[in-house]
């Protein structure tokens, strides 16, 4: 109990995770732990265990402090807190229970997956049409045979199942209704801004000791350390997006539907977690490689630095979109060998993924070792190492107390710029056919399906815009982000 007062952050993570996990055991539900699901949970830890370590000493918090106050940072932290909080959503998997048959005992669970995410977008994930419609329409996006009400079979645009079904005209009455959903939604989104503010900003006024109406004044002119003003004014675009798609998404296909009626709202943010998956499990692989091999590199030198220098050569050597190829081709050969090891069309395709997160880990630690190695032969030269390499200390403890924490910069700098390229390349491997699994989802998939609409007439394009600006807000947060990390880390740059 001591230990949980210590870490109060890890200790709030832990019982939230353990709130959700003893709801789904009394709900007729049985929980699916995925290997992506346990390795995501754990980086979680890591991180809330890793700052917590942090706000206890003060020269590692001050340059996060400098990251936090600079605005632009602050936007991206709040973009990126929305990912990471759907990402999570998405995360919680179990199966739900069937109804039990006349005079069975036993309880038997579907073989479909859900996650707390499908049950929260439950309307955009049950809503199927029958092919293409466009983003808010009320009718099919190509012409069919329709019956009409005297008997007679014309060409036309049927009506959508779902989209625009309470509307009796939707010629007459669809753009009015969207206006009025809009404006609702705007009222909605920002009276719940309001009181979401307002709470924050009490209770921040009362850490700071001051009046409500003095802080906030300090908020609106940007007076406070923390840019406030800029965070709350993300959050109420946030906040404002999740009432349109309450208010439109519902009644409407926000985004239009694919080749098959999926919902493409859904499916681009269902995609958020294979992103965020790829790029943060990636770097959790790749890390021990660069970290390790970089610092034995440059600090033992001699045929242990020739060793490693030949490993990452030859590896760099060789095309990474081969080594990515035959990975995943080899499992894809593995899982249909081995079928009655995976229970559902989920786990199969989540092996998948951890897979190439693995060997994209494995192709992409080369660059950061390198990094490794060159400053870490520089600061073996060092006055003070040298005199502890004198005294005898091993080289254990030289690489553990002196190296590794003057080169953590780099690391802590590197892991960030890499992200944004990692959910690129998820992108770019699954447009080539060796991405992640078709029957997940992801922006790769959705591209990928994209080259055969674009050819079409009329063109299909919001499934590959939908994609572009969910991937491009993703990486343009996360930039900016890693641009502030690098300047308050860097110390040529901070100091």
């Amino acid at each position: 109990m001591s230990w949980l007062r210590r870490h109060p952050a890890l200790s709030v993570f832990i019982m939230m995770l353990a709130v959700v996990v003893a709801g789904m055991w009394l709900l007729p539900v049985k929980p699916v732990l995925l290997w992506t699901d346990a390795l995501v949970y754990l980086l979680i830890i890591t991180l809330v265990s890793f700052f917590t370590y942090v706000r206890s000493r003060e020269h590692l918090l001050s340059p996060w402090r400098q990251v936090v106050r600079r605005p632009l940072a602050a936007m991206a932290m709040v973009v990126l807190a929305a990912y990471v909080s759907v990402g999570l959503l998405d995360s919680i998997h179990f199966r739900k229970a069937l109804p039990l048959q006349d005079g069975a005992t036993q309880v038997d669970y579907s073989v479909e997956v859900l996650s707390l995410l499908d049950v929260l977008a439950g309307p955009l994930r049950k809503q199927l049409e029958k092919t293409y419609s466009a983003p808010l329409a009320a009718h099919l996006f190509t012409k069919e045979l329709v019956e009409q009400a005297d008997g007679s079979i014309i060409r036309g645009y049927p009506r959508l199942e779902y989209g625009g079904r309470h509307l009796r005209d939707p010629a007459a009455q669809r753009t009015a209704d969207i206006l009025q959903r809009a404006a609702l939604a705007l009222g909605q989104g920002l009276l719940l801004w309001l009181v979401l503010s307002s709470l924050w900003l009490a209770w921040l006024a009362r850490r700071h000791h001051c009046s409500f109406p003095d802080f906030t004044r300090q908020m609106i002119v940007g007076q406070t350390q923390i840019p406030w003003r800029v965070i709350l004014a993300t959050l109420g675009v946030l906040v404002l997006l999740l009432m349109i798609i309450l208010q439109l998404g519902v009644a409407y296909h926000l985004l239009g539907t694919d080749k098959v009626g999926n919902d493409v709202l859904y499916l681009s943010i269902k995609s958020i977690r294979t992103g965020l998956v790829i790029g943060t499990l990636t770097t959790l692989i790749m890390l021990p490689f660069a970290v390790l091999l970089g610092i034995m590199a440059g600090h033992f030198r001699g045929w242990v630095d020739d060793v490693i220098q030949y490993i990452y050569t030859t590896l760099n050597s060789i095309p990474g979109v081969l080594l990515i190829a035959a990975a995943i081709l080899s499992v894809d050969l593995f899982i249909s060998n081995n079928q009655a090891l995976f229970e559902t069309v989920v786990e199969r395709a989540d092996i998948r993924l951890l897979f190439l997160c693995i060997i994209l880990g494995i192709t992409s630690w080369t660059g950061l070792c390198r990094l490794l190695r060159g400053e870490t032969l520089k600061l073996r030269e060092l006055d003070y190492i040298q005199a502890a390499t004198a005294f005898g200390v091993s080289n254990a403890k030289i690489i553990s107390r002196h190296i590794l924490p003057n080169v953590m910069h780099i690391v802590l700098i590197s892991v960030v710029l890499d992200f944004s390229g990692l959910v690129l390349a998820e992108a770019v491997l699954s447009y080539v056919g060796v991405g992640v699994d078709p029957s997940m989802a992801s922006w790769g998939n959705m591209i990928n399906s994209a080259r055969l609409e674009m050819a079409r007439e009329p063109v299909v394009w919001w499934s590959l815009v939908a994609a572009f600006w969910f991937m491009f807000i993703l990486v343009l947060a996360a930039n900016v982000f890693s641009d502030a990390v690098r300047d308050a880390f860097d110390p040529r740059v901070s100091g």
